[in-house]
């Protein structure tokens, strides 16, 4: 089982630091019923990827993702097409970064967090990672690795618990600051959340373009 954790692990950190989910949690803790709804983003965080990830594992076990310990072939094609759309991501997104001087764009449903209340705040949480590109790719990316060991069900399941912690470290770090510090943690929260929206772009571009580089690496050593 460690080396499935150790395989899944960059895509993991990946969905982890993913920017706007972070942006996202900041404003629903600072919302009026932020003691609710952030605690349920977190949930519908942890739902989301656990929902994708276990499909994976799942449609992975019926077509055998190990051959005598080393990935089947359609894993390594499946790694090598997650690391070209990283790529191809990561290139479309630094090519409509912001330009010197401009303010990073703010996607409009950010600005409507404030009225939701938790049932929203848990579909959003679904939705951002489930249904957001980047992530669902980094999901998908991270159980074929648990898949492609070949270890017990079981310890798949372990393993892609983990992965769910992992991933959403990111987005309950803003709850339990603002658990811990209480009021105090606003302009902390703030000067996280203007930091992360102003350097998305960047951020996200690493992220994609290093994983997809070792999914490829993965793929072509498979293939080989």
């Amino acid at each position: 089982m460690g080396d499935a954790i150790g395989q899944m692990l960059p895509a993991a950190v990946g969905v982890a630091i993913s920017p706007f989910p972070i942006v996202a949690s900041v404003l629903f803790v600072g919302t009026a019923r932020g003691r609710v709804n952030g605690p349920v983003f977190v949930l519908g965080c942890a739902l989301g990827t656990a929902a994708v990830g276990t499909v994976v594992l799942v449609l992975a076990a019926g077509a055998s993702a190990s051959e005598s310990g080393a990935p089947a072939t359609w894993v390594s094609v499946l790694e090598l097409v997650l690391g070209l759309l990283l790529l191809l991501v990561a290139f479309r997104q630094w090519r409509g970064r912001p330009r010197a001087g401009e303010a990073a764009p703010t996607p409009r449903w950010l600005s409507a967090l404030d009225g939701f209340g938790p049932a929203k705040a848990l579909g959003t949480g679904v939705v951002l990672t489930a249904l957001n590109p980047k992530n669902l790719i980094l999901t998908v990316a991270g159980a074929a690795a648990i898949a492609q060991t070949g270890i017990a069900a079981g310890e798949q399941a372990v393993a892609l618990a983990v992965f769910v912690l992992i991933a959403c470290l990111g987005v309950a770090t803003p709850v339990v600051i603002a658990v811990v510090m209480g009021d105090r943690s606003r302009s902390l929260l703030d000067g996280i959340k203007d930091w992360l929206a102003r350097n998305n772009t960047v951020i996200m571009v690493v992220i994609l373009a290093l994983i997809g580089v070792k999914l490829l690496g993965d793929a072509i050593s498979g293939l080989s």
